[in-house]
Protein backbone atom coordinates (compact mmCIF):
# COMPACT_ATOMS: atom_id res chain seq x y z
CA UNK A 1 0.00 0.00 0.00
CA UNK A 2 1.11 3.48 -1.13
CA UNK A 3 0.78 6.52 1.62
CA UNK A 4 -2.31 7.71 -0.28
CA UNK A 5 -4.08 4.05 0.12
CA UNK A 6 -2.80 4.19 3.94
CA UNK A 7 -4.06 7.70 4.48
CA UNK A 8 -7.47 6.66 2.89
CA UNK A 9 -7.44 3.42 5.49
CA UNK A 10 -7.15 5.59 8.19
CA UNK A 11 -10.28 7.50 7.41
CA UNK A 12 -12.17 4.45 6.59
CA UNK A 13 -11.61 3.50 10.11
CA UNK A 14 -12.33 6.54 11.52
CA UNK A 15 -15.55 6.19 9.49
CA UNK A 16 -16.07 3.32 11.09
CA UNK A 17 -15.26 3.83 14.48
CA UNK A 18 -17.81 7.29 14.49
CA UNK A 19 -20.64 4.95 13.37
CA UNK A 20 -19.53 2.36 16.19
CA UNK A 21 -19.09 4.85 18.79
CA UNK A 22 -22.63 4.39 20.58
CA UNK A 23 -21.97 0.44 21.25
CA UNK A 24 -17.48 1.14 22.12
CA UNK A 25 -18.62 4.03 24.42
CA UNK A 26 -21.46 1.75 26.13
CA UNK A 27 -19.42 -1.67 26.59
CA UNK A 28 -16.23 0.34 27.54
CA UNK A 29 -17.39 1.15 30.76
CA UNK A 30 -16.56 -1.96 33.79
CA UNK A 31 -19.88 -1.50 35.13
CA UNK A 32 -22.11 -1.74 32.23
CA UNK A 33 -19.49 -4.95 31.75
CA UNK A 34 -20.81 -6.30 34.84
CA UNK A 35 -24.48 -5.73 33.99
CA UNK A 36 -24.15 -7.39 30.73
CA UNK A 37 -22.00 -10.54 31.92
CA UNK A 38 -24.95 -10.57 34.59
CA UNK A 39 -27.71 -10.81 32.08
CA UNK A 40 -25.46 -13.29 29.57
CA UNK A 41 -25.23 -15.38 33.26
CA UNK A 42 -28.38 -15.67 34.02
CA UNK A 43 -30.70 -18.58 33.78
CA UNK A 44 -34.07 -16.34 33.10
CA UNK A 45 -34.58 -14.63 29.77
CA UNK A 46 -34.01 -11.25 31.18
CA UNK A 47 -33.56 -10.30 34.49
CA UNK A 48 -35.17 -7.36 36.48
CA UNK A 49 -33.74 -4.55 37.82
CA UNK A 50 -33.64 -5.74 41.59
CA UNK A 51 -31.82 -9.02 40.66
CA UNK A 52 -29.32 -7.09 38.63
CA UNK A 53 -28.42 -4.85 41.51
CA UNK A 54 -28.25 -8.18 43.66
CA UNK A 55 -25.94 -9.99 40.73
CA UNK A 56 -23.62 -6.34 40.55
CA UNK A 57 -23.86 -5.46 44.16
CA UNK A 58 -24.73 -1.87 42.67
CA UNK A 59 -26.97 0.78 43.84
CA UNK A 60 -30.50 0.84 42.17
CA UNK A 61 -30.17 4.08 40.30
CA UNK A 62 -26.42 2.83 39.46
CA UNK A 63 -28.53 0.24 38.00
CA UNK A 64 -31.06 2.18 36.02
CA UNK A 65 -28.38 4.55 34.75
CA UNK A 66 -26.47 2.20 33.35
CA UNK A 67 -29.23 0.30 31.63
CA UNK A 68 -30.81 3.69 29.67
CA UNK A 69 -27.00 3.82 28.70
CA UNK A 70 -27.50 -0.10 27.16
CA UNK A 71 -30.76 0.58 25.86
CA UNK A 72 -29.77 3.82 23.96
CA UNK A 73 -27.07 1.92 22.53
CA UNK A 74 -29.44 -0.96 21.56
CA UNK A 75 -27.17 -3.76 23.94
CA UNK A 76 -30.17 -4.51 25.89
CA UNK A 77 -33.62 -4.21 25.77
CA UNK A 78 -36.77 -4.21 27.92
CA UNK A 79 -39.66 -6.91 28.53
CA UNK A 80 -42.50 -5.68 30.30
CA UNK A 81 -44.79 -8.77 31.44
CA UNK A 82 -47.56 -7.10 33.49
CA UNK A 83 -46.41 -4.28 36.08
CA UNK A 84 -42.52 -6.57 36.01
CA UNK A 85 -39.90 -5.13 33.35
CA UNK A 86 -37.25 -7.68 32.57
CA UNK A 87 -33.66 -6.82 30.78
CA UNK A 88 -31.87 -9.38 28.28
CA UNK A 89 -29.32 -8.91 25.60
CA UNK A 90 -30.57 -7.21 22.99
CA UNK A 91 -30.63 -9.47 19.30
CA UNK A 92 -30.27 -6.42 17.21
CA UNK A 93 -27.30 -8.40 14.81
CA UNK A 94 -26.80 -5.27 12.70
CA UNK A 95 -24.69 -2.55 14.90
CA UNK A 96 -23.04 -6.06 15.87
CA UNK A 97 -22.38 -7.10 12.55
CA UNK A 98 -21.19 -2.90 12.09
CA UNK A 99 -18.88 -3.77 15.09
CA UNK A 100 -17.22 -6.95 14.26
CA UNK A 101 -17.01 -5.07 10.49
CA UNK A 102 -14.58 -2.45 12.24
CA UNK A 103 -12.81 -5.08 14.35
CA UNK A 104 -11.87 -6.85 11.10
CA UNK A 105 -10.73 -4.17 9.72
CA UNK A 106 -8.22 -2.88 11.74
CA UNK A 107 -6.88 -6.27 12.53
CA UNK A 108 -6.30 -6.41 8.60
CA UNK A 109 -4.51 -2.78 8.65
CA UNK A 110 -2.81 -4.15 11.19
CA UNK A 111 -1.63 -7.46 9.08
CA UNK A 112 -0.62 -5.33 6.46
CA UNK A 113 1.11 -3.11 8.20
CA UNK A 114 3.22 -5.68 9.84
CA UNK A 115 3.71 -7.76 6.14
CA UNK A 116 4.69 -3.87 4.97
CA UNK A 117 7.00 -3.17 7.45
CA UNK A 118 5.10 0.29 8.00
CA UNK A 119 6.09 1.74 11.79
CA UNK A 120 5.71 5.65 13.26
CA UNK A 121 7.76 6.93 14.65
CA UNK A 122 7.48 9.55 17.71
CA UNK A 123 6.18 12.54 15.62
CA UNK A 124 3.86 9.84 13.76
CA UNK A 125 5.77 9.51 10.70
CA UNK A 126 5.63 6.84 8.62
CA UNK A 127 8.87 5.18 8.15
CA UNK A 128 9.60 1.99 5.99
Amino acid sequence: MDEREWAQSRQDLAEGFKKCRGIIGALGDETRQQIIMALLEAEECGLRVGEITVRTHLSRPAVSHHLKILRDANIIALRRAGTMNFYHIAADDAQWAQLKQLVDRVYELVQQANLEGYLQDSEGKVQR
